[in-house]
């Protein structure tokens, strides 16, 4: 069903396992994709995430950037609302809305226009991004994924309106979620996926719109995010049902997603603040995937290329989804690993 096979044992071998002409599939079971679950928007717009920032342009990665951005671009209607949900007989099977599966499409799309070799592909999603992101969403993180994506645009057209208005509603949404107080710094009252997305989007905003007092916050939020997902040598992260006050680790099952958000949040703070120190915990990121975490197993499956799906105190999810997988690229794409080429 892959719409091509990569010779080396890679990370990109596995997405491609994984891929068809439509996009890639959402769920596996070991290495096998099940089709029966079809695809998502969340994935496709990782997988365009992926492709369009690796550093090594081969035909692997274009294969997958151009099926990745064709899926994106279908998802997104002209209000700017989002589908996320398409069976394997490749209809939509969900009423197009502005959760995360908006926000994950505002940042795939923002990170072609920023990172692309392909100017089709960056013409295109430039396009695109300019509808979707003039819709909002209520929920926080939708809105941090979007204004990750805002936030690459910025970056490279420093005029664009549609972006900056994007990341002054973010920004505004920061003042309604407060930080915690005492010793649950938190602006949540608990912890939940992908959780280094707020402090980064906080630093996203803070930097680019000249708010030095948001970026300190994110750079601080961070650092107390760590402090609660580490243990020891290695990360100990939030697993699928959350964390809390007084909740203490280790605790099982955790997620790929969270790794690859921490990876991704210390690499801007690294290069916001030009402190070396935040280079480390993009290493304690990659050695989460190598091995050194709360059980003692690698999150790679080294004959496929695949990345487990979550973490036990006993052993690892044996099956490879699109999620997992992506994860596990992105977060070695921060080392030039030999598993993204």
């Amino acid at each position: 069903m892959a719409i091509f096979e990569p010779k080396e044992h890679t990370g990109m071998r596995h997405l491609s396992r994984l891929t068809d002409d439509r996009g890639i599939f959402e769920h596996a079971l070991h290495e096998h994709p099940r089709f029966e679950h079809g695809y998502c928007t969340d994935d496709n717009a990782r997988l365009l995430v992926v492709t369009s920032r690796a550093k090594e342009d081969t035909q692997e990665a274009q294969i997958l950037e151009r099926v990745a951005a064709r899926f994106v671009l279908d998802a997104i209607r002209e209000d700017g609302l989002c589908h996320n949900r398409m069976s394997f007989e490749r209809m939509w099977q969900d009423i197009p809305a502005t959760d995360d599966c908006w926000g994950r499409a505002i940042w795939g799309l923002g990170t072609a226009v920023a990172h692309s070799s392909d100017t089709e592909v960056r013409n295109r999603c430039f396009d695109a991004f300019e509808v979707a992101a003039q819709a909002r969403s209520f929920s926080l993180r939708a809105m941090c994924f979007a204004a990750i994506g805002a936030g690459e645009v910025l970056a490279v057209d420093p005029g664009n309106l549609v972006a900056r208005d994007l990341l002054v509603d973010m920004t505004s949404m920061f003042v309604f979620h407060p930080d915690g107080k005492g010793a649950w710094k938190w602006p949540e009252d608990r912890l939940a996926y992908s959780n280094a997305l707020l402090p980064e989007a906080m630093m996203v905003c803070g930097s680019l719109l000249g708010y030095p007092a948001l970026e300190a916050r994110g750079v601080n939020l961070l650092e107390w995010l760590l402090e609660v997902e580490t243990l020891e040598d290695h990360l100990s992260v939030t697993p699928v049902g959350g964390r809390g006050i007084g909740d203490k680790g280790p605790q099982f099952d955790q997620q790929p997603i969270e790794v690859a958000a921490i990876a991704d949040a210390a690499m801007r703070a690294a290069t916001l603040t030009g402190d070396d120190s935040w280079e480390q915990v993009v290493d304690m990121a990659v050695n989460w995937f190598l091995g050194n975490n709360d059980s003692g197993h690698s999150m790679i499956d080294l004959h496929t290329g695949g990345g487990y799906d979550g973490l036990h105190i006993d052993g690892v999810n044996l099956n490879q989804g699109a999620e997992s997988t992506l994860a596990m690229v992105s977060t070695m794409q921060h080392r030039g690993s030999m598993w993204l080429v």
